[in-house]
């Protein structure tokens, strides 16, 4: 694939997406936004890749938002009409959701490895993520309202259904920065490690330990916890029950029979 601000590489049927702009401290600009979304896309339909791990390059995550993109922002939706003006901005910001949301689309489980700074669209993306595991060094804070914005494409939509209501309007209304100790303590992240070295070798096992469950499964779980996020429980038994319906007699079920009847780790077909 042709990325210029992002690294895909597949070992061990583990997807790494590294964020590769760390002179600028991984700032998201446009490219970037583009490249996001197509590396997702490519990691869902690759049969290798059973899970993907998102991280930064260099000394940040991501410092989030391109400054530069967003100043340009005014002169790129100018128009003699304020309302196709206004239009444009909006399909504009449609579009940046959408980037972010093919991470939480994307039926592989993705595992955000941060260190540093995770800043303002850095905190939208983490929530896209299944799992969140942070170094003693990352510190975190919902920057838009120092911008003088409010923040669009996820963070106000998805950090209230993983943390305390309280806690989330403090955060946005505040902007102040938190450190890994008190994400894990709201329940943001999973996990907190000493070093980024440490951090990586710790996501590195968890994400074996999933590659090396049944792909069919891992992706009806996903499929069903986000679902059961957004209905009420009722809906989320009724489509549990259709899926295995469909997907439960499946070669993975009797791989995982034979395989515990010969006392050995079954072997799943990607």
């Amino acid at each position: 694939m042709n990325l210029e601000t992002v690294n895909l590489v597949v070992s061990e049927r583990v997807a790494r997406i590294e964020l590769n702009r760390p002179d600028k401290a991984n700032a998201m600009n446009r490219q970037m936004w583009q490249d996001i979304l197509a590396a997702f896309r490519r990691v869902d339909e690759m049969t290798e890749a059973r899970v993907a791990v998102i991280s930064g390059r260099g000394k940040y995550f991501t410092s989030g938002i391109d400054l530069d993109m967003l100043a340009g922002l005014r002169q790129q939706m100018q128009d003699d009409c304020d309302g196709r003006s206004s239009e444009r901005l909006r399909r504009t910001i449609l579009d940046l959701q959408d980037t972010l949301s093919s991470i939480e689309r994307c039926r592989k489980p993705v595992i955000a490895e941060i260190h540093g700074a995770c800043i303002g669209g850095g905190i939208d993306l983490i929530t896209c993520c299944d799992m969140r595991y942070a170094a003693a060094d990352a510190y975190f804070s919902v920057k838009e309202i120092d911008v003088g914005m409010t923040a669009d494409v996820g963070t106000l939509q998805r950090l209230p259904k993983l943390v305390p209501d309280g806690i989330v309007r403090e955060l946005a209304y505040t902007g102040r920065r938190f450190d890994a100790d008190e994400a894990k303590a709201i329940g943001l992240v999973n996990n907190v490690y000493q070093t980024p070295e440490a951090l990586r070798a710790g996501v590195a096992e968890t994400a074996a330990t999933i590659a090396a469950k049944s792909p069919l499964s891992i992706r009806g779980i996903k499929e069903m916890i986000l679902y059961s996020r957004d209905h009420s429980v009722a809906d989320g038994l009724n489509y549990v029950a259709t899926w295995n319906a469909a997907m439960l007699m499946s070669e993975d079920l009797a791989e995982a029979m034979i395989a515990a009847k010969e006392k050995r780790a079954p072997k799943f077909r990607d």
